[in-house]
């Protein structure tokens, strides 16, 4: 298996982008499609795994390179597992997740739920390797949670200021990102293709 050197990261999110760069090794050469002001397609998946193809061979097929693409999010299993693959999309036109936190806690509060109480849910993360001849590898990694009684933190991106990791006490938004980096679900699922590269 011939290993991966170089590579677009199948996205325009710039905090997968940090984190991606972080996991792969050093040696791979990175272009991103803000770099090549390619815009991002419609996601029109019903699941991460599809959303995170739709992406990859998208980006890869535009750039004729091997394409690394995510597809992520928050599930909370109060709210039927929203904003789930909408997670981007709850953020608004300008991927602003302060009106994508607000809206998860104005969802909860109609729900009538005790911030207090466990309120469960996961951040899951798809992961997507195609190459230019059509062949793909995909990996999906989960960590489970619960929902902050409040915002804290400024660590991290998106959800990660609301979301508390099983077995920890701080929110994702709270934790140094060495620590995270090695329990989260974008951790999990590229632990599976590592073997790429």
């Amino acid at each position: 298996m011939k290993k991966i050197n170089e590579l677009i990261l199948g996205t325009n999110n710039q905090g997968k982008v940090r984190e991606i760069k972080k996991l792969l090794p050093k040696k791979v050469s990175i272009e991103t499609p803000k770099g090549l002001n390619i815009k991002s397609p419609k996601e029109t998946g019903v699941s991460f795994l599809e959303n995170s193809l739709i992406k990859a061979k998208y980006f890869s097929k535009k750039t004729q390179k091997v394409c690394l693409a995510d597809d992520s999010g928050l599930e909370i299993d109060i709210l039927n597992k929203l904003p789930g693959i909408y997670s981007a999309r709850w953020a608004g036109p300008q991927s602003d997740f302060k009106i994508a936190i607000r809206k998860v806690y104005r969802e909860l509060k109609r729900k009538k739920v005790n911030l207090k109480k466990n309120i469960k849910c996961r951040f899951i993360c798809a992961l997507t390797i195609y190459w230019p001849g059509g062949k793909f590898y995909q990996s999906q990694g989960i960590i489970n949670g619960k929902i902050s009684v409040k915002s804290k933190g400024t660590r991290g991106f998106g959800y990660d200021p609301i979301f508390i990791p099983k077995g920890y006490k701080v929110t994702f938004g709270q934790m140094l990102f060495s620590k995270k980096s090695k329990i989260d679900h974008r951790y999990k699922a590229f632990k599976k293709i590592k073997k790429f590269f």
